[in-house]
């Protein structure tokens, strides 16, 4: 065997050995991801993560076991987000419309700074709770990657129904998959 044939064999094994890493890494990446909780958008059927967040004014918890047995509206909002300013005066319609049925909203407002949230719901004020996770950490456990997001859960704490996004015509729809979970009410 010539130099130039051990110089093409060993650029060949190194060649190998490096395509052999690159796809290990690969699998590695996609394993980390699969298995990161918060990795992956919940779907529906689904079972919605228990959480527990200071509220807005900060003088109360905000948690999602305080609903348990009712059809639960989790909406993920923010002061700048031009969607929500026309998704909650919907789900506060909402709220109204089917509090006593047994369905109730609970939002997580997502801003940095808490008093911009304040502020908005000054001009947009609503009758429901409105929890404050300014660090994300809820939306990355829910797989939030669109805002406004929202899930609707059943009594039993099972996601039903997610919604990215708002616009004209999507509180009609909501409303209708509230109403199947209510049972017709």
């Amino acid at each position: 065997m010539t130099a130039s044939d051990c110089r093409a064999s060993a650029t060949r094994a190194s060649f190998g050995s490096i395509v052999s890493l690159l796809a290990s890494s690969l699998v590695f990446a996609a394993l980390f991801v699969i298995a990161t909780p918060g990795a992956r958008a919940l779907e529906v059927g689904d079972r919605a993560p228990e959480f527990a967040l200071p509220a807005l004014d900060g003088k109360s918890t905000v948690s999602l076991s305080q609903y348990r047995g009712k059809v639960v509206y989790l909406d993920f909002w923010a002061s700048w987000c031009a969607p929500c300013l026309k998704a909650v005066p919907e789900i506060e319609a909402m709220r109204k419309e089917l509090g006593n049925a047994g369905f109730a909203v609970v939002a997580v407002n997502l801003d940095q700074t808490p008093k911009k949230a304040l502020r908005f719901l000054e001009k947009h004020p609503v009758g429901y709770a409105s929890a404050s996770d300014p660090k994300g950490r809820l939306p990355k456990q829910y797989g939030v990657d669109t805002m406004p997001t929202s899930f609707i859960i059943d009594g039993e704490g099972v996601i039903r129904h997610v919604h990215r996004g708002f616009q004209r015509g999507d509180g009609a729809k909501l409303r209708a998959e509230i109403r199947k979970l209510l049972g017709g009410r």
